[in-house]
């Protein structure tokens, strides 16, 4: 009797390992979205910082596309397209944390309208 509850119990600490083993790669997984969720959100706000602090720039008269491009971070500007005129548009590439994959861009845009002194 003994020795089957110390089999049981033995065999039941093997199964739980062969359960977590399982499991291992489908959190690794999901690990990596969340972290590439986190990058995209990250470049999307990026995005929208650079075509505010260009379109702040147009409006005073300066170079809106250096301000746009200033305003971004470093790893970001390399990729950057950025539009001027009628406000400011910045399209910037999602770097894929997973190597050989590739991201969609996103981009932001932002004008401002109406006199400055009001």
């Amino acid at each position: 009797m003994w020795l089957r509850r110390r089999l049981d119990s033995a065999f039941g600490s093997a199964q739980a390992s062969v359960e977590l083993v399982a499991v291992l790669p489908a959190l690794a997984v999901c690990l990596m979205i969340a972290a590439q969720t986190v990058v995209a959100g990250w470049v999307l706000w990026s995005a929208g910082n650079a075509a505010r602090a260009g379109a702040r720039a147009e409006k005073v008269g300066s170079d809106a596309e250096a301000a746009a491009r200033r305003a971004l971070p470093a790893s970001l500007r390399g990729d950057a397209v950025i539009r001027d005129g009628d406000g400011v548009r910045v399209k910037v590439r999602v770097p894929a944390l997973i190597p050989g994959t590739s991201l969609p861009s996103v981009s932001a845009a932002s004008t401002l309208d109406g006199d400055a002194a009001r």
